[in-house]
């Protein structure tokens, strides 16, 4: 009769390696960067896998308008873009980080 443990003991392993994998995962796209824009590129916001917005860049064009409504909704609208595809960037990597099982609780 095989040990019932020992079965149990490789699937530990296996979490063990996932979970390391997707830690890695995880730093390595934290540092990348993705663009999100507004406005037919007036606004133009860059965040990290680690959702940090790291620079927002207005066209100097925008802000001649005068219309600080405008250009408070095309930061909002460029910001979430770069935050959305931050998380789509993540949530792409842990996919094939854990083969596309599907961990619960990740993206």
């Amino acid at each position: 009769m095989k040990n019932p443990m020992g079965n149990m003991g490789n699937l530990l392993k296996q979490a063990q390696a996932m979970q390391a994998q997707m830690a890695k995962v995880q730093e390595e796209t934290s540092s990348k960067t993705v663009t999100g824009t507004a406005g037919g590129g007036s606004v133009t916001v860059t965040a990290t896998g680690a959702m940090e917005l790291v620079s927002i860049v207005i066209d100097p064009e925008v802000v001649k308008s005068g219309d600080v409504e405008m250009i408070q909704d095309l930061v909002l609208a460029a910001s979430n873009d770069a935050l959305r595809k931050a998380r789509e960037m993540m949530a792409g990597a842990m996919k094939s980080a854990t083969g596309g099982m599907n961990v619960p609780g990740m993206f």
